[in-house]
């Protein structure tokens, strides 16, 4: 049956996913059993199972996968001088109703009694990339352009947060800082710009939902001289989902940065120079977000409604499920935990055992979880060595030999 695609479907889209994303584990309201508190969220087993498959996916394409960048993790905890020189003590600023300008950093005290001095929870990763060039330049030595990458929280004290994932006063950031000559920022910002997309495919948004936004003058951050947002077709309406900027020299010329040209300027001040930067920036909770509402999917099977998430098996939170017919047959169980499963989750990990229910709940369970593929162990598999596969997205299902699963899965994946 093709898949249902109702106004009324895209209407209640955002209830269903987060109906579906506690029913089954992903993400919990932040402190539920007292009230919950507004914009934080808690992830649960396989919200986090999704949330590292999509880190490191981009981990890979970034950083493993490119001989010019450079990683960093740096402290949330940063010295004031930090915001002060970057701009965001001054300027971080949203407006109230009554007009009046509020800083959305979140201040904090470092340190007791009269020796406190005042921080701040980073609201971006930034700076932290942007402080440790030096140290960067000094311990590796790069040659123009080069990058560094950080995955890392962030803190905003948002006046409204909202709409689930969205919008939240504590989130994860997937940074780039790529250090440029000035003249070649229009040729590296066309080059992010193609490998961001690139990725967003990888991951599995549905690219019909994304689109490109050039941000004007004024409506960009103080730092930027042009930024492009990449918005997302959410159910409430269309929103940023991520961000690619040039932030000229604005950050390294603020925090009194230099960097020894010698292939472009020898002769000239020693070859001192500032370079200027590429950002690319990626929200990972809108990423899940995005990818969710992306992925989730209706059909029917057997007359009844059934919704499902297609997850490619690489980004899915768990590859396989594996099944005994019946779990009150000792035969059967003992085939499947030790012949099945205990030698697929030592080789991948990302492997469930679930003999809860009988085996349309197993698999309506499955379906919602995302997984691709369920293998059931039945009485043919006692005298064949064979075990039942069912696919995720068709529901069809074939026979495939015990000792032909690892290499049937790496295929898929």
């Amino acid at each position: 049956m093709p898949e249902k695609n109702t106004k009324e479907n895209k209407d209640d889209l955002m209830e269903k996913v987060v109906s579906l994303c506690k029913r089954r584990g992903f993400v919990f309201q932040g402190s539920e059993i007292y009230g919950g508190l507004a914009g934080t969220w808690d992830w649960g087993h396989f919200g986090v199972a999704l949330k590292n498959n999509v880190k490191q996916s981009w981990w890979k394409k970034f950083v493993d996968g490119r001989r010019d960048m450079y990683s960093i993790d740096a402290a949330i905890l940063m010295n004031q001088k930090v915001w002060e020189a970057s701009g965001h003590v001054a300027g971080f600023t949203d407006p109230m109703e009554d007009g009046k300008q509020f800083n959305v950093m979140f201040k904090t005290q470092v340190g007791a009694g009269d020796e406190a001095v005042t921080s701040y929870l980073r609201p971006e990763t930034a700076q932290g990339m942007f402080v440790n060039f030096k140290n960067t330049v000094d311990a590796f030595h790069p040659k123009l352009p080069f990058g560094t990458a950080q995955i890392g929280k962030a803190f905003r004290n948002e006046i409204a947060p909202r709409d689930f994932l969205f919008r939240q006063r504590e989130f994860e950031q997937m940074e780039i800082e790529y250090f440029i000559r000035p003249a070649d920022w229009e040729k590296y910002f066309e080059y992010w710009k193609g490998e961001m997309l690139e990725w967003m495919e990888e991951v599995g948004l549905d690219m019909n939902k994304v689109h490109e936004l050039e941000v004007p003058k004024e409506e960009r951050a103080h730092y930027s001289e042009r930024t492009i947002d990449f918005e997302f077709d959410y159910p409430f309406g269309r929103r940023e989902l991520f961000g690619l900027a040039y932030r000229t020299d604005f950050d390294l010329k603020n925090h009194k940065l230099e960097y020894i040209d010698e292939e472009e300027e020898p002769a000239r001040a020693g070859g001192k120079m500032i370079p200027h930067v590429i950002e690319p920036s990626f929200g990972l909770d809108r990423a899940v977000l995005a990818l969710l509402l992306s992925v989730y999917a209706e059909d029917e099977k057997n007359g009844e409604t059934r919704s499902y998430l297609k997850f490619n098996p690489s980004i899915a939170p768990v590859i396989c499920a594996v099944s005994p017919l019946l779990k009150n047959k000792p035969e059967l169980v003992e085939y499947a935990n030790t012949k099945v499963f205990a030698s697929l989750k030592a080789e991948f990990g990302r492997v469930m055992w679930d003999d809860n229910g009988n085996i349309g709940k197993r698999y309506r369970r499955q379906d919602e979880i995302g997984t691709p593929f369920c293998l059931v162990v039945d009485f043919d598999t006692l005298s064949n060595n064979t075990v039942t596969v069912r696919d995720r997205d068709t529901g069809e299902q074939e026979r495939i030999k015990v000792a032909d699963l690892k290499s049937y899965i790496k295929e898929k994946i």
